[in-house]
């Protein structure tokens, strides 16, 4: 065998070895963008679950639960509009039995998902999930975590909603399927997506 025989398939291995090198550095390099918009898409969900929560027993405190379903219906969609502008993301809530935002295809998909792994025993407030799907070139990183219906939620969204209220809601929202809750259900999820940052 030739030099140049030898040295071929060398440099054939280098090559191939440097490739994959080369991608194994990419994906560490995506897998830590994404760990750390991740980071950044909690702490913006955290914030809107506060603001919200706090705006709503506020209302529930002065003005009992007709008050709270008017902070929902004018300030939840505020709150989540006035974060999403801050932060660039599109933060929103959504629910297979939406009050007012229709999940999209693929959030429709994670939910059932969710429910599927809430049946099988998992805890609703560990239920999450992430992808990163390219949408018209770009790469978007999605985000969906579970909202566990608590005690306070079932006033407006339980199984037996005071008629008055009940009345007032099908007012505010007449296509709303958001009743017939228990606590410890999934009353729906967050939802944030934004493009990959490098």
């Amino acid at each position: 065998m030739t030099n140049e025989r030898r040295i071929f398939p060398s440099l054939l291995v280098a090559t191939v070895l440097g490739v994959v090198a080369m991608q194994a550095h990419a994906d560490a390099s995506t897998d830590q963008a994404v760990q750390a918009q991740l980071q950044d898409y909690k702490a913006t969900m955290q914030a809107f679950g506060k603001t919200l929560k706090g705006e709503l027993q506020a209302a529930m405190k002065e003005g009992g639960p007709m008050a709270a379903v008017q902070v929902c219906n004018e300030r939840a969609p505020e709150i989540a509009a006035d974060m999403s502008a801050e932060s660039g993301y599109t933060l929103r809530r959504t629910s297979l039995k939406p009050r007012a935002t229709e999940p999209t295809d693929w959030e429709r998909v994670v939910l059932e998902d969710f429910e599927a792994r809430k049946a099988a025993g998992a805890p609703v407030g560990e239920i999450a999930w992430h992808e990163v799907k390219e949408v018209d070139g770009e790469k978007q990183l999605r985000f969906m975590k579970a909202i566990a219906t608590e005690g306070v939620c079932l006033t407006c969204h339980g199984q037996d909603v005071d008629p008055k209220l009940k009345a007032e809601i099908d007012r505010i929202y007449p296509d709303d399927q958001a009743t017939g809750f228990e606590e410890g259900d999934i009353r729906g999820a967050f939802s944030v997506t934004a493009a990959l940052e490098d």
